[in-house]
């Protein structure tokens, strides 16, 4: 396997991933079909899945996740830090999507910080 696949798999699955919450965000949650029928049918899974995804915005669950797991990949050397900065910017993405940019952005700058990191030198 080439040293070079991760980062390239990295840069096609984030713009991706960027496209899905940014179509998440204007699809789901602010189509005004999928208000006028959560009011009419609350019941409904998708009904259900919308507001726990309202909670997770009102509570800014994913733009702390985000936050936190890049300080800890920050921290943490070796690959296990690299999958941790990439986890961060996993959370981070929906997160600045979807109304929570203020934790979001820092989590992105720490975590894409760590993944240009150049690796210790092994005295």
């Amino acid at each position: 396997m080439s040293r070079r696949l991760p980062v390239i798999l990295l840069l096609v699955v984030l713009p991706l991933w960027l496209a899905a919450s940014y179509g998440l965000r204007y699809g789901f949650m602010e189509d005004a079909r999928w208000v006028g029928v959560c009011v009419d049918e609350a019941g409904r899974w998708e009904c259900q899945a919308r507001s726990s995804l309202g909670l997770l915005i009102h509570f800014k669950v994913m733009g702390w996740t985000a936050l936190a797991t890049a300080l800890i990949a920050f921290v943490v050397p070796g690959r296990a830090g690299w999958g941790l900065a990439v986890l961060a910017l996993l959370f981070g993405i929906p997160a600045l999507a979807l109304y929570n940019t203020s934790l979001a952005v820092f989590a992105i700058v720490i975590g894409a910080l760590r993944l240009v990191r150049a690796p210790r030198a092994v005295v």
